[in-house]
């Protein structure tokens, strides 16, 4: 009977295989031009779910590895099906994320599964545990910027490749911004076991106020000009132009019409 609980607490969710399902008739969709007239809707779809996807697979990471450091709660809580509607905090684990997509094109990091970190030991643990989400969204964009990097982009349809370029830019994004030390962000996570108990209980009561934080500071032009530089540097090291991921964000955006070639200034 446990064997049974076990294995449906780790079975992959329906609901993920149905994003999984969208983004590849999606993107067959853009590849192929079947909707042609509809091409920007179909990379909504794409790089919406795509994104989703990319959400679910980064909250799994810190689940699976809290599993193998010692909390096997995340099984019970249904962490490891991948469904997204199990993890403590939908709105900020996949809401919000796809709202920032929309409005700012910018991949905003989800709030993290809950981990009862007493049943972890080891400082080392505790940092792989924080580290594994952002270090998902690295793998994933490295998979979305493949074909630029392998020179494989011949035959490639445009559509596809400036949505590629787009998907890989909010994965790039989520990354950055995951890795800020800062209280509430994986960041944190990664350096808070190394941190007196004095300091960690002083910081505390800031963690839900880090995002929005750094999210106020992205406003500041000066610091926004240069996190998308820096943005643009990894991405351009990964073989992709901002014109690339500049189209594919407005393809997305297919409700103001046709794409338009920039004129300057920054994604926010």
């Amino acid at each position: 009977m446990t064997t049974a609980i076990r294995r449906a607490d780790r079975r992959i969710s329906p609901v993920f295989l149905g994003l999984v399902a969208v983004m590849a008739v999606s993107g067959w969709a853009v590849w192929s031009g079947t909707l042609a007239a509809h091409t920007g809707f179909a990379v909504f779809l794409f790089v919406v779910s795509g994104w989703i996807v990319s959400l679910c697979l980064h909250e799994y990471a810190h689940a699976r590895t809290a599993l193998h450091s010692g909390d096997i709660s995340v099984e019970a809580r249904g962490y490891l099906t991948l469904n997204p509607l199990k993890y403590t905090h939908a709105l900020l684990s996949i809401v919000l994320p796809v709202i920032f997509v929309i409005m700012g094109g910018i991949g905003l990091p989800g709030g993290a599964v809950f981990i009862e970190r007493g049943r972890i030991q080891g400082r080392w643990r505790h940092s792989l545990i924080s580290a594994a989400g952002p270090l998902t969204n690295i793998v994933f964009a490295a998979v979305c910027t493949a074909p630029f990097w392998l020179d494989g982009l011949a035959g490639v349809p445009a559509p596809f490749r400036f949505a590629l370029a787009f998907l890989a830019l909010l994965q790039v994004t989520a990354a950055i911004l995951n890795f800020v030390p800062v209280p509430g962000l994986d960041g944190y996570g990664v350096i808070e076991p190394w941190l007196s108990y004095k300091l960690r209980r002083q910081v505390e009561p800031f963690a839900p106020f880090g995002l929005l934080a750094v999210f106020g500071l992205l406003w500041v032009p000066e610091v926004n000009q240069a996190f998308f530089g820096l943005v643009d540097t990894i991405l351009h090291g990964l073989g992709v132009s901002s014109l690339d991921s500049y189209l594919g964000q407005q393809l997305f955006r297919f409700w103001q019409g046709e794409p338009q070639l920039p004129q300057g200034g920054g994604v926010f």
